[in-house]
């Protein structure tokens, strides 16, 4: 009797007419040690020429920036969902906060090099499920694959060190678990990757499909043993962060709060472009992969074919991309690793020179990625930087100032404290993700965020208004309490800053918001945003104040988020 090897246990057999038979791989044949050894070097190297460009600018995104004036607030005193807010769970603002500390927040090097230690865990943990399933050469294969294909989106997208690009080790560590029978390990992926950002718990369902499959031959009281501990890897981390925040909180920014936000309506051609531009930039960044995977969805019965939970991955991660309807290109990351181990897999079946012919057309595709990296010019950030140096020259160290817009990088490169927890116009305007227009005002505003900022703008405001909306649908005619706000206690500095209008308080005239709420501006809200008004901390200015800091967040900033 054949008994089949534990790496083919989700492979179906072949059918009886399968043209290309091929034998059933073998397990690692050769040291462990010497293996890894060997292969590691090679990925660390493909992997850091890959993100070379990510080091070029101080930052590539907004999401960068957001980041790091949360760290800021963070490490002055500032709490999660209560004076710092934002839609995403918080692992990675504390990891900002922990780089900043040990290294300063003077850049974001610290973060970056830990994006790159990110993406070779990525490539190692493939490389280690392609060698446990299909053979040394399939590690090999998928290690180096990944590497190749991680920049192949707008730079923006593939080389910022924000959200994605952590989930990313995480959710492959679960399948790596799960598929060694690890169910608590598996399960604190899952958590891992689902307090990075939300879709990461996208994974759970190959997790689950895989536990689905051992469930079919396990015993019952070992059935029910990796279901606990499955379930205690995932539901403990995730009670744990939020009894660090608040639960309230927790539950609010990031996961109830956000209805408006996932919503395509009002936004139908503006989205669907976006979604068809990065499909075609991930098309081409895959084109060495494309074919093996359609061969292999043609042949998923065949001898060596990829497992049907690869598939349950890939559809998964889909849905993770559909989710919100913004189909920013940093969403479609997390299409790659089930894409590669489907390519790899399918690549063992056909001749050799066909892995020779995947290789180098990923190669090529890398290499254009590469150069559009080094060479795309960054007008937004030359912009942001332009701001940074006219409201550090207009303002003490200790002053807050308001940026009304979708650039929070400009608080970071002006190193100056905001005065509202609202770090961009998003969550008051529903601009984030990137909106057109037919949605964006105070009345699609998250419940409670207006009265709030008035609240702050009353107890401390601030020194300098810059609206940098530049004609988008948020700039503040356009916004009732806003503009009575603006009208009431400032006053324009003649000209503009790139584009940008610069505000001052009126002479004698103290910059008092509306005394009610203006016709339009949705009132009342969570309780979680009514909490006490408390003046942010931020470095110099930390002297003043010990009350927490004020930073609230859209996190998918409207450049791309």
């Amino acid at each position: 009797m054949v008994v089949e090897p534990p790496a083919l246990r989700y492979v179906t057999p072949p059918p009886r007419s399968a043209p290309h038979p091929v034998p059933a791989p073998a397990r690692p044949a050769g040291p462990t040690v010497g293996y890894w050894r060997r292969l590691l070097p090679v990925l660390a190297l493909l992997t850091l020429v890959t993100r070379l460009p990510s080091f070029r600018p101080p930052l590539w995104s907004p999401d960068e920036g957001y980041l790091a004036v949360q760290a800021r607030i963070l490490a002055a005193g500032g709490a999660l969902y209560d004076t710092v807010v934002d839609r995403k769970p918080p692992l990675l603002p504390w990891l900002y906060e922990s780089a900043f500390a040990l290294f300063g927040d003077e850049s974001l090097y610290a973060v970056k090099a830990l994006a790159v230690l990110a993406q070779l865990t990525t490539a190692a943990l493939l490389a280690a499920i392609a060698r446990g399933r299909w053979g040394d050469r399939a590690g090999r294969t998928a290690g180096v694959l990944y590497p190749l294909v991680s920049i192949g989106l707008n730079p923006e997208d593939a080389q910022s060190a924000t959200f994605e690009v952590f989930i990313l080790p995480f959710t492959v560590a679960a399948m790596w678990c799960a598929g060694r029978g690890r169910w608590g390990a598996a399960g604190l992926a899952v958590a891992g990757a689902l307090l990075t950002k939300q879709t990461g718990g996208a994974v759970l369902a190959p997790v689950l499909w895989l536990l689905w499959n051992t469930a079919r031959t396990a015993p019952a009281p070992l059935l029910r043993a990796a279901v606990g501990r499955l379930a205690a890897g995932l539901v403990l981390p995730v009670l744990a962060v939020a009894l660090l925040t608040t639960p309230s909180g927790f539950l609010f920014w990031a996961v109830t709060g956000s209805g408006a936000y996932a919503t395509l309506t009002g936004s139908e051609l503006h989205v669907l472009s976006r979604a068809l531009a990065n499909t075609a930039l991930l098309a081409l960044a895959c084109a060495g992969l494309l074919p093996p995977v359609i061969r292999a969805l043609r042949t998923r019965g065949g001898t060596g074919g990829p497992g049907a939970d690869l598939w349950v991955w890939l559809a998964s991660s889909s849905a993770a991309v559909l989710l919100g309807f913004h189909f920013f290109g940093h969403y479609f990351l997390q299409l790659l690793p089930p894409l590669v181990l489907l390519a790899t897999a399918a690549l063992r079946l056909l001749p050799r020179d066909r892995l020779a012919s995947a290789l180098l057309t990923s190669a090529c595709a890398c290499a254009l990625f590469l150069t559009w990296g080094i060479l795309a010019p960054r007008a937004e950030l030359s912009h942001a930087q332009r701001l940074a140096d006219a409201v550090r020259a207009r303002t003490a160290p200790t002053d807050r100032v308001l940026v009304w817009g979708i650039h929070p990088e400009i608080y970071w490169l002006a190193d100056r404290a905001p005065a509202s927890r609202y770090l961009t116009a998003g969550l008051l305007t529903n601009y984030s993700g990137g909106r057109d227009g037919p949605r964006v005002g105070e009345k699609y505003a998250m419940a409670g965020t207006w009265p709030v900022l008035v609240d702050e703008l009353r107890a401390r405001p601030p020194a300098l208004v810059v609206d940098d909306s530049r004609g988008k649908p948020f700039a503040p005619d356009r916004l009732p309490t806003l503009r009575a706000l603006l009208a009431r206690g400032y006053e324009p500095l003649p000209g503009t800053v790139d584009g940008a209008v610069l505000y001052v308080p009126s002479p004698g005239e103290p910059p008092d918001g509306p005394s009610e709420n203006p016709s339009g501006a949705p009132a009342g809200g969570a309780s979680v945003l009514r909490s006490a008004v408390r003046s942010p901390v931020w470095s110099g200015a930390a002297s003043e104040s010990g009350a927490g800091a004020g930073a609230a967040s859209e996190s998918e900033p409207g450049s791309g988020g």
